[in-house]
């Protein structure tokens, strides 16, 4: 049985004619217009349909295409043809792009959409979700671009790199943004489906990349990479391999936890990895400690932002809305999911991403370990933001306090937060924290001398002098001033809070 556009020529010419009716991200939300595509990104399809009903006659062949791909809309045979002109109904069909839909009429059996990474237009190919098809999905169902996938895509640093690997490619959303900025490919599933079209998103997009199938870091035994990114099928349950996109057959976090454990033996030095991840956490147990353990011996410096935490039910709600079961499959699997976590004394399930870099070449001292959770509504992990993470980190290793009592620093731009309560004296100060806003915990608690401080780091004298000026304003020793501030200076590089002045 053949896999979907399993023709190249096929693939490619409706790659062409796809983007010739100008079916690019721009181009659907102009045909469809900011309140339609707004409704439509929230799961509301008829504003959307109801746009392309009254597109003019030039944006036709476009309207045809976000119908059938976008809106899952039955199209008559002929309107498909116009919309496809260099290739005919018949191939589209036996290469399961489309499937009958009644006489004259056929419907979209793929998910084809535009997705951007900012300076080019890329179509995405995977199968459609429960949602537009209205039935269950099968067990070997592709997942499209979603929450996740989108996030890590974010995050990952886009640093100029040799070798890449996307582990458990899925589609290949990962890959086609490495394209951008790699000069070699490797992507991994172990769902040959999901191979298959990954191969159809790298070919409709002239990229090239090589696809291994296999497990974890089996297809690719003794090879190392500058960059790991990876969106696994990390769903934390009793072991159950039901949905290939996200159950990996491994009981708990096992998944997530084998993969930092090895990920390690195939990192050039330098090199850095990107991990989409949940991980269980139980009662009375805080997060953080479960993850630690997974870090412990890889010798890899790591930066783990937590961007959720999940009670079970609204964890298993999640999981099982992407199904599309029948309200009794759902509840019947649900109450077996939940039973599974009061079993196993889980409370909730963190969800975030594991930053990781391997040490550079001669890089003596242990790995740091980095764990923090994001707090605020805008918050968000970004590839800028990671890489100047770790490069803060290797600044901070690097410079003894010599050399940073001698270094000029700058205070980013930040915001000074102060809360105050109502006291027998009047308004009593009760915290105070500059925030740099865009930047996940890039928050740090101040006092007063530690507030001037950062007032005065402008990058015009050596911090030494700022200090001895300081203690002198507070009359206090300055030796002893400066033992007690640079720990919080170094605390304020790692937030991103102070820079050295170039």
């Amino acid at each position: 049985m053949n896999h979907p556009l399993f023709d190249p020529g096929v693939t490619e010419a409706v790659g062409a004619d796809l983007r010739a009716a100008d079916y690019r991200t721009d181009g659907v939300a102009e045909l469809l217009g900011a309140d339609a595509e707004a409704a439509l990104g929230r799961g509301v399809w008829w504003p959307a349909l109801r746009a392309t009903r009254s597109a003019g006659p030039d944006r036709q062949r476009l309207a045809v295409l976000v119908r059938l791909f976008l809106l899952g809309v039955d199209e008559p045979l002929d309107q498909i043809e116009v919309a496809f002109p260099s290739v005919a109904p018949a191939d589209l069909l036996a290469n399961g792009v489309l499937e009958p839909a009644g006489p004259g009429a056929a419907r979209a059996a793929l998910d084809i959409r535009p997705h951007s990474d900012g300076a080019r237009d890329y179509l995405v190919v995977s199968d459609q979700d429960a949602a537009l098809r209205g039935t269950p999905v099968r067990r070997d169902h592709v997942l499209g671009i979603g929450g996740a996938s989108v996030s890590l895509a974010r995050a990952v640093s886009r640093a100029p790199a040799g070798r890449a690997l996307d582990l458990g490619t899925g589609c290949g959303i990962q890959a086609v943004h490495l394209a951008a900025h790699c000069t070699e490919i490797v992507a991994t599933d172990t769902n040959e489906r999901a191979l298959a079209l990954a191969a159809a998103t790298a070919r409709i997009n002239g990229l090239s990349w090589e696809l291994r199938c296999g497990s974890l870091f089996e297809p690719v035994a003794g090879e190392r990479f500058d960059l790991i990114v990876s969106n696994p099928p990390f769903v934390v349950g009793a072991g159950a391999a039901d949905y290939l996109y996200r159950d990996s057959g491994m009981v708990g976090d096992a998944l997530c936890r084998r993969l930092i454990e090895q990920v390690g033996d195939h990192l050039n030095p330098g090199g850095t990895a990107q991990i989409m991840a949940n991980w269980i956490v139980r009662s009375g147990h805080d997060w953080r400690q479960r993850v630690t353990e997974w870090l412990a011996g890889t010798g890899l410096h790591a930066w783990v932002v937590q961007r959720e935490l999940a009670d079970p039910v609204s964890y298993v709600s999640l999981w099982l809305s992407d199904a599309g079961e029948s309200a009794e499959q759902s509840a019947r699997r649900g109450g077996q999911w939940l039973d599974w976590f009061a079993d196993n004394d889980i409370t909730a399930v963190g969800m975030g991403i594991i930053a990781l870099r391997a040490p550079a070449v001669g890089e003596t001292g242990p790995p740091e370990h980095i764990l923090e959770e994001i707090v605020g509504a805008d918050e968000a992990l970004t590839g800028p933001e990671v890489e100047a993470f770790f490069a803060r980190r290797a600044y901070l290793r690097d410079t003894d306090d010599s050399a940073l009592l001698a270094a000029r620093l700058s205070t980013a731009p930040v915001f000074l937060e102060e809360h105050y309560l109502p006291g027998p004296e009047g308004w009593q100060q009760i915290s105070a924290a500059v925030q740099r806003p865009g930047g996940p915990a890039a928050v740090l608690g101040v006092d007063e001398v530690s507030r001037a401080l950062l007032a005065g780091c402008r990058g015009e004298v050596p911090l030494g002098t700022l200090l001895q000026l300081l203690a002198s304003h507070h009359r206090v020793d300055a030796e002893a001033l400066a033992h007690a501030a640079l720990p919080v200076v170094r605390e304020a590089i790692g937030r991103g809070i102070l820079y050295q002045a170039q």
